[in-house]
């Protein structure tokens, strides 16, 4: 089974605080994990299939293209943040671990990042009740998440 992005680096860029100069490759695992970790668990495994599958074939139909639109990219977004954030200083390379440093900034404390994951953990919990109560109302629309 192919996998798609629910929500795409450039879209992530734009709705949330990475800077588009920011490599889309370094944000990709993330977005990934996040629908794997999070948005699978949320959905279900039966409808995430297809949303996955309507997206690799080019065929997601309303009203699942309004579901992925309004309710699954937002909490995609925020829940790859949460988990982008801790590794976003970061670079493995062959020569090791290192962190990225400015000249004309400064690294923030863990604490600072730990306040940032857990302000991006509370609006992706947001969008994920929002999402819970929108499914709740509409379970006649989306028969794989009852499955």
């Amino acid at each position: 089974m192919a996998k798609a992005l629910f929500a795409s680096t450039t879209y992530v860029k734009k709705k949330s605080i990475i800077s588009g100069s920011v490599d889309p490759d370094k944000m990709l695992q993330f977005i990934e994990t996040a629908q794997d970790m999070h948005i699978q668990n949320y959905l279900g495994t039966k409808l995430y299939n297809k949303i996955n599958d309507g997206i690799v074939a080019g065929n997601l139909a309303s009203p699942y293209t309004t579901l992925l639109s309004k309710y699954i990219k937002p909490m995609v977004i925020h829940w790859a943040m949460v988990e982008f954030l801790p590794y976003a200083a970061y670079k493995v390379s062959n020569k090791g671990v290192f962190k990225h440093n400015s000249e004309n900034s400064s690294t923030v404390e863990k604490s600072e990042i730990d306040f940032l994951i857990e302000k991006e953990r509370d609006v992706a919990q947001s969008y994920t009740n929002r999402f819970i109560d929108y499914m709740s109302f509409n379970q006649t629309l989306f028969p794989e998440y009852y499955l």
